[in-house]
């Protein structure tokens, strides 16, 4: 059953489009992208990250003429991480015309905007949802990114299997879907390599609550002897972590995973552990799309993309060369448009190279295949 919000915005919208055809006589010839995230406030980075890289790749689209004459727009709504949020911005890209979406940028959120989109069945292309949860919503949704199972177990393999540590102190979110979905995926691993390696780790966590102050965390996990931490969190809370860890001449080497993105514009002088993150994206990277697209983004905002811009950008243009592939027409209504895209993507001959990888396929589950790179975050 449609909700009564969406009713409410299809009924303003109908009003808005009887003006606009009274006042010139037609609509416009657009392909409309929608999406939903933070664009402001304390995770606006994300948000405003994924538009900015999107823009990137409508820019260029429309720079090609379109898709057989048809322009496309990207119309992203604010979301404030919350479900309703996203829920709210669903219902008013429905109305406004959308015919495929990037979902929403945070986890909780874009499971939200999935399930709204199933019942229209509206393709959904995440950048960085990398819960489970999201693309458990129905054929209709996909991700850019790692899934946090992914992300979790390959940390696990990094830390034990290549670096050897023998002691891991682990700090996450417990009130967090990313969070919590990682240090499961890192935990179940952990399991498994602990059979053979003998490999020990403390965890210790946080919630939305009590996120400012982690003294007793560093304190507890370098009293407990651990010579490397796993932070399966936000790069927010992990710069008050290493800060905290600087504080008591705790320096031990950090990995963390996507959401690490970010950290370095955080820190101060005062910390000098080793920081590592996982990720699908290095801006240093010298190959010749990649640099091309830090060069555009660069010369539009002033600043290097980072992570969530570089997925940002690979969403759209998936949608795109996906159409191209399928010859799907921009002129069909969503729900035909959306069933193109999901056999093109599932179908087993589609590959994507992009920003964020090369020879990116999907599973029918929805789940991105590429390889992982970690980077050090130089500070």
């Amino acid at each position: 059953m449609k909700t009564f919000s969406k009713i409410m915005a299809l009924a303003l919208v109908f009003v808005c489009c009887v003006s606009a055809f009274a006042a010139c006589g037609g609509g416009s010839n657009e392909f409309i992208i929608g999406g939903s995230g933070p664009l402001t406030g304390a995770n606006s980075e994300y948000g405003t990250a994924v538009y900015n890289g999107a823009m990137i790749a409508i820019n260029e689209i429309n720079e090609k003429g379109g898709l057989n004459g048809v322009t496309f727009k990207l119309d992203m709504r604010q979301d404030d991480c919350t479900a309703l949020g996203a829920e709210n911005a669903y219902n008013s890209l429905y109305a406004a015309g959308m015919k495929a979406s990037i979902g929403s940028v945070t986890s909780g959120s874009a499971e939200a905007f999935a399930n709204s989109a199933k019942e229209d069945n509206i393709i959904c292309m995440t950048p960085s949802a990398s819960a489970d949860p999201v693309i458990a919503t129905g054929n209709h949704s996909f991700r850019v990114c790692f899934g946090d199972p992914q992300q979790g177990s390959l940390a696990a393999d990094e830390m034990v299997t290549n670096k050897d540590y023998k002691k891991i102190g682990v700090i996450y979110d417990e009130s967090d879907t990313y969070s919590t979905g990682l240090y499961e995926a890192f935990a179940a691993r952990m399991t498994a390599l602990n059979k053979v390696k003998g490999t020990d780790y403390v965890v210790y966590t946080f919630n939305e609550d009590s996120n400012k102050d982690f003294n007793v965390q560093v304190t507890e996990i370098k009293n407990a002897g651990c010579d490397a931490i796993f932070l399966p969190i936000y790069y927010g809370e992990a710069a008050l972590i290493l800060k905290a860890a600087a504080a008591i001449g705790f320096n031990a080497p950090v990995l963390g995973c996507d959401g690490l993105d970010g950290l370095a514009g955080e820190l101060d002088n005062t910390v000098t552990a080793e920081i590592r993150y996982i990720t699908p994206f290095d801006v240093n990277n010298a190959d010749e799309k990649i640099a091309a697209f830090v060069a555009k983004y660069e010369a539009a905002y002033g600043e290097k993309p980072n992570q969530f811009a570089a997925d940002g950008y690979d969403a759209v243009m998936i949608i795109y060369e996906a159409m191209k592939a399928g010859n799907v027409d921009p002129a069909a209504d969503a729900a035909t448009i959306t069933d193109a895209l999901i056999a093109v993507l599932t179908g087993g001959t589609f590959k994507y190279t992009g920003v964020t990888g090369s020879d990116m396929t999907w599973e029918t589950s929805g789940s991105c295949d590429k390889a992982a790179t970690i980077v050090t975050i130089a500070h």
